[in-house]
């Protein structure tokens, strides 16, 4: 059987590459891939892009906003990925971009479309502004309009699938990680009460669902896949990762103005491209909006559902095992804008005398 076309778009990000990895996989049986992926990339010839080449994958050249490229990306593929860059165009851009590639999408004649999608959390918190940051505003109003759309199983047309999720697991390596105190104790720490919250999904999990949706068009279109590995208090973070390491560990809840204090660089704009006097929300505006959603506990998902088609999803501690996790900020570089150091954020230390930490961003 010839092997069909899925178009990616941000398919050398962080989310995307493991997408990618996930599509090409061989088969549960050890039978080839039924897929093959074409990227649409700003720069083939960056590290990321090489990476996927070596896996066989094609590249059109340009970015999501370039609808000639896109329309190339497009011609001949059976499925399209999409996972447009909220950080680097903003909001408002990124809406337009959604509805333009949905459009070239259906005229290409894509069969299956999967929007990489995030919980719509001004909706969900009653309008409340408190809970607006740009990339659940941009990706949850879009994804409100594709649930919508006409999901035509028995006939011709585009079908559509919601792809939610939220912070990778990998995070608690980089954004997420813990402060390390001269006494070697891990302090897990945000603006979160006691019982808030975070979801957190494993790369490898994403790699396999983003396999099982195009897979099962018959179970996975016409609606949205609410998806995690897991849901941990902070208190649960720092109690895992002591019973994985042995390593001491606590955790320390902080109000907004507190977390938002640890930062140098703040002000600086949250999409790159769109400058605060221009309309752009600061990093810290995108942020506070963002941490409210899981401080209240906004976001559900349904556990026993994921398990019951994942069986063998990831949990945070086989994750904290798996990479024998200690707490260090080791992926820097997860996040593509923070490896190509587009930003002066540095995060200071909870403890006195500590060296601030550039994050890249």
């Amino acid at each position: 059987m010839s092997q069909k076309i899925i178009a990616v778009i941000g398919g050398t990000g962080a989310q995307g590459s493991f997408i990618v990895r996930g599509l090409l996989a061989p088969s549960a049986d050890g039978s080839p891939s039924p897929w093959k992926v074409r990227v649409l990339t700003r720069n083939p010839t960056h590290h990321r892009a090489k990476e996927l080449e070596d896996l066989g994958v094609e590249f059109v050249q340009g970015s999501f906003m370039d609808y000639d490229a896109v329309e190339k990306l497009f011609e001949g593929a059976y499925g399209a990925y999409v996972n447009t860059d909220t950080f680097t165009v903003g909001a408002a851009a990124e809406t337009t971009a959604a509805f333009n590639i949905w459009e070239l999408a259906n005229w290409h004649k894509i069969r299956h479309f999967v929007w990489s999608n995030q919980d719509y959390a001004v909706q969900i918190g009653a309008y409340n502004p408190m809970y607006r940051s740009q990339n659940h505003v941009a990706k949850g109003r879009f994804g409100a309009f594709l649930s919508a759309q006409p999901n035509p199983l028995e006939g011709e047309g585009t079908l559509w699938t919601k792809f939610t999720v939220n912070s990778y697991m990998e995070m608690l390596s980089f954004f997420f990680a813990p402060e390390i105190m001269p006494d070697g104790t891990r302090v897990f720490f945000g603006p979160m009460n006691e019982d808030s919250t975070l979801p957190l999904i494993s790369q490898e999990d994403m790699a396999w669902w983003s396999r099982y949706t195009f897979d099962h068009p018959d179970l996975t279109t016409g609606r949205e896949l609410k998806l995690t590995s897991a849901m941990p208090t902070l208190r649960e973070i720092a109690e895992t990762f002591t019973k994985v390491s042995g390593l001491p560990a606590t955790y320390r809840l902080l109000t907004m103005d507190q977390y938002f204090s640890l930062y140098n660089g703040k002000e600086i704009p949250a999409a790159t491209a769109v400058p605060i006097s221009e309309g752009g929300m600061s990093w810290e505006t995108h942020f506070r909006g963002w941490w409210a959603l899981w401080r209240d506990n906004l976001v559900e998902r349904d556990l026993e559902w994921i398990k019951s088609v994942h069986p063998t999803m990831t949990t945070l501690e086989q994750w904290m095992r798996d990479t024998k996790y200690e707490g260090y900020m080791t992926q820097i570089r997860l996040l593509k804008n923070s490896e190509d150091h587009i930003g002066n954020l540095r995060r200071k230390s909870l403890a006195e005398g500590t060296e601030d930490v550039d994050l890249g961003y």
